[in-house]
C-alpha cells in the first residue's frame, strides 16, 4: 500500500474537499484561506496585464507584447500561496495510549488529512513532530512533492518521551519569522499554565493557532475495571491503583483541566477543539470546518 492511500481515503477527501480551512485573520497582508487573493505579488501564476505606468520597474515589461502592440504592458501575478501554514504533530510518550487506535495513530490521520486539504487550496504547509524538543521539520511549501515528504514524516512518528511544548514552541519561533497559522496536535499532557503561555507567546507574534486536543475515550472516563500497575508512559514511573476509589475524583480534575483550556485559550482566541479518537476522523474535522466556516 502507498503512503499516500494509508493515510488518505478517497471517499473521506471527496466529503472533506468541500470544506476550506479559513483563518480569521489577515496574515502577512493576505485574507487567509482564500482560494484566490485579490491581491498582487511576484509569483509564478500570471493574473492579469495592466499598461505600463512611470515608475514600475521595466523588467517587468512584457516586451512580446510590445513587439505586437508597439505598447508597453506589465504582467501582474497572483499569489500562489495565501497561508504558511505548520502542523504540529505531538510524538510523546502519552500519544502511544489507547486500544483500538493510539492517540498518535488518530493524530497522524488527522494531520494527512489536514495537509493535503490546505494544499488543495493552494496554501503552503509543513509539519514538525515533537517531544521534548522538534524531532522531524519541513519547512512549509506549495509543492506537491512536498506533501509525500509530509507523508513521510507521519509515518515514521513513533510515540516516545516526555512532552514540552514551551520548549518546541521556542524551538519554532526561532524558524518561523512570516506569520502564519499554527495547528497542534497534541493530548495537552503538559503543565497546562505552561502551554497556556506558550501559545499565547505564539499568538503574540500575530500567528493564528488551532488546538486539536486529542482524547481517548477510557483516559477521559477513567473505566478501568479493577486494580492494577499504571504505568506512565513518557517518565515510566509506576503506581498501583484502585480505579473505584479515585475515578470520582479523577474525573472531575480531568473536566477541570478541559474547562481550563478552553476558558484560557478562547481568551486569548486560540481555537480550540476536543476530539475523541472513537469518533471517525474525518467526521471530526467536518463538523468542526463546518462550525469554523459557519464563524467567519
Amino acid at each position: 500500500m502507498s503512503i499516500s492511500k494509508k493515510y488518505l481515503d478517497p471517499e473521506v477527501l471527496a466529503r472533506l474537499s468541500r470544506l476550506d480551512i479559513k483563518a480569521r485573520l489577515v496574515v502577512e497582508g493576505f485574507m487567509s484561506g482564500l482560494h484566490s487573493s485579490p491581491y498582487k505579488g511576484f509569483s509564478q501564476e500570471f493574473a492579469d496585464y495592466r499598461q505600463y505606468i512611470p515608475g514600475d520597474e521595466p523588467k517587468r515589461i512584457d516586451w512580446k507584447v510590445y513587439g505586437r502592440n508597439d505598447r508597453f504592458y506589465i504582467k501582474e501575478y497572483q499569489e500562489e500561496t495565501n497561508l504558511r501554514c505548520y502542523i504540529l504533530l505531538d510524538k510523546s510518550g502519552s500519544m502511544g495510549f489507547g486500544e483500538k487506535i493510539s492517540k498518535l495513530e488518530y493524530a497522524k490521520y488527522l494531520s494527512a488529512s489536514l495537509a493535503y486539504m490546505l494544499l488543495k487550496q493552494k496554501d503552503s504547509v509543513g509539519i514538525a513532530t515533537f517531544d521534548k524538543r522538534i524531532e522531524e521539520i519541513i519547512p512549509p511549501s506549495v509543492k506537491k512533492s512536498n506533501f509525500i515528504e509530509i507523508l513521510k514524516i507521519i509515518d515514521k512518528a513513533h510515540p516516545s518521551g516526555e512532552t514540552s511544548l514551551s520548549n518546541m514552541l521556542y524551538q519554532l519561533a526561532q524558524k518561523t519569522r512570516k506569520r502564519g497559522l499554527i495547528i497542534l496536535i497534541s493530548d495537552l499532557l503538559d503543565d497546562p499554565s505552561v502551554v497556556i503561555k506558550a501559545l499565547r507567546s505564539f499568538r503574540y507574534r500575530k500567528h493564528e493557532i488551532l488546538v486539536f486536543h486529542i482524547i481517548d475515550t477510557k483516559e477521559y472516563e477513567f473505566s478501568f475495571d479493577k486494580a492494577a500497575l499504571f504505568h506512565d508512559l513518557e517518565d515510566g514511573s509506576e503506581m498501583v491503583i484502585e480505579p473505584s476509589m479515585i475515578r470520582a475524583s479523577y474525573q472531575k480534575k480531568f473536566k477541570d483541566l478541559l474547562q481550563f483550556y478552553r476558558q484560557q485559550l478562547l481568551e486569548s482566541h486560540i481555537d480550540y477543539e476536543t476530539i475523541f479518537t472513537t469518533t471517525p476522523y474525518d467526521r471530526a474535522l467536518f463538523s468542526y470546518l463546518q462550525k469554523r466556516g459557519n464563524l467567519l
